[in-house]
């Protein structure tokens, strides 16, 4: 997912920040086993795999 997301800040600028959810005990009970998650604006946009229409439906929203 960290790889598909980099490809897609190649084309549009976004912060991406990586949390280790066993590091946040409040984050790994929320999202328990669907890791890795992907967030935005406290939305969860997909989880084990990277959705990238979602991805860029989020972002034409926010900008």
């Amino acid at each position: 997912m960290i790889a598909g997301l980099r490809a897609l800040q190649a084309a549009t600028a976004f912060e991406l920040e990586i949390v280790d959810l066993e590091s946040a005990s409040e984050l790994e009970a929320q999202y328990g086993e669907r890791v890795p998650v992907l967030v935005g604006a406290g939305a969860e946009l997909c989880y084990y795999h990277l959705d990238v229409g979602k991805v860029n439906e989020y972002l034409s929203k926010i900008r």
